[in-house]
Formats: C-alpha cells, structure tokens, sequence
C-alpha cells in the first residue's frame, strides 16, 4: 500500500497592494521651517516696497515736474537777459522783452505754489537740476552767434523751449489739486502761449 500523498494546498492569492506593501516607504519632504517663514518675510517686504513704490509715483511726479518748471523758468529768464544784447532785429527784440517781463513775473509767482509743496533749492534732486540748467541751450545759442544766424538760432530755440514749458505747465494743470500752482497756471500758461506762437512765427518768417 502506497503511503497517502497529502493534498496539494492551493496557493493564497496575493493581495493587489502587495507591491505597496512591500516596497520601502517614501519619505514625505518637509520644508525646513526656517523657510517657509524666510519666504513668507520676504513675499511681505516685497509688497511693502512696491507699495511704497506706488505711493512715492503718484505723490512725487507732481513734486518733481514743479521743481522742473521752477528750473527751467529760471533758466530761461537768464538765458533772454543774456542774449538780448546779441539780438539785432528790432521785432525779435521786442518779443524778448516781454518773454523777459513775462518770465521774471513767473518765477515771482512760482514762489506761492512752490512753498505750498514745501519745495526748497535744497530739497530738488541734483539731476534734474543738471537737466534744466540750460547749458545745450546756450551752447546753441553760441554756435549761432559765432556762425552769424543768432536771430533766427534764438528765436528757433525760444519756440522749443517755450514748447516744452507750455506743455510741461499743462500737465500740471490736469494732475495738480493745488489751488495756488492752479492760480499760477491760470495767468502764466496763456503768456508763453503767445510768446511761443510769436518766435515761431519770426522764425518761419527768418527762414
């Protein structure tokens, strides 16, 4: 008699996770704390200046372009009073004599709006000084003395230059609140308006 074969035992089934079971398991990173708070402080000082950014643009344009304007009729009071002498028609003369009285009246009425701001010499940044401190203008000017054409040179130059102020004085009108740099605007604008029309017109006259 042939000894009893024990019955075969099916195999178990494997549960479908064994191979999750099995491998080893993956450690989740964790950001180092010192971290998150560095980037955190960081994103807010980031906001904090472009904040501060936004705040010194809108409050300090208006700022700067009245030191610009302060400047440059300044600048151009110097420059008519200097290069009267060199002028030899008799009607550019008088177009720069009332420029002169106009800019002299100005830069006594700037004073008003420019304490307002609380806009001193001091205070105005040195670059915009240097931009405005009429030295490529005289340097033309010059040239059209030494080349014989400083008539029909200055005139050119005032028309630009007055250009640049009437726009720069309009400017101010649309964005300013204050009442006195308004005033200001109101009796100074409609001046170099008229100057400026009246060089331009001597220069195509010149021409």
């Amino acid at each position: 008699m042939q000894p009893q074969q024990p019955p075969e035992l099916s195999p178990t089934p494997l549960p479908s996770n064994y191979l999750d079971q099995i491998a080893p398991a993956q450690k989740v990173p964790i950001m180092n704390g010192k971290l998150v708070l560095g980037l955190i402080g960081g994103g807010i000082i980031l906001l904090i200046i472009l904040v501060l950014l936004v705040i010194s643009s809108s409050g300090g344009s208006k700022a700067t372009s009245l030191e610009r304007l302060s400047l440059r009729l300044q600048t151009l009071q110097e420059v008519s009073t200097s290069a009267h002498t060199n002028i030899k028609s008799s009607n550019l003369r008088t177009i720069n004599s009332n420029l002169r009285t106009s800019l002299i009246n100005a830069n006594r009425d700037i004073a008003t709006p420019l304490e307002a701001a609380k806009i001193t010499p001091k205070k105005i940044d040195k670059t915009i000084i240097t931009e405005e401190n009429g030295d490529t203008l005289t340097a033309a000017l010059e040239e059209g003395r030494l080349n014989v054409t400083f008539d029909r040179t200055y005139a050119k130059e005032m028309s630009y230059q007055l250009d640049r102020t009437v726009a720069l004085m309009n400017s101010l009108y649309k964005t300013t609140k204050s009442k006195s740099l308004k005033t200001f605007l109101n009796g100074s604008t409609k001046d170099f308006e008229s100057l400026q029309k009246q060089f331009a017109d001597y220069t195509s006259a010149s021409s």
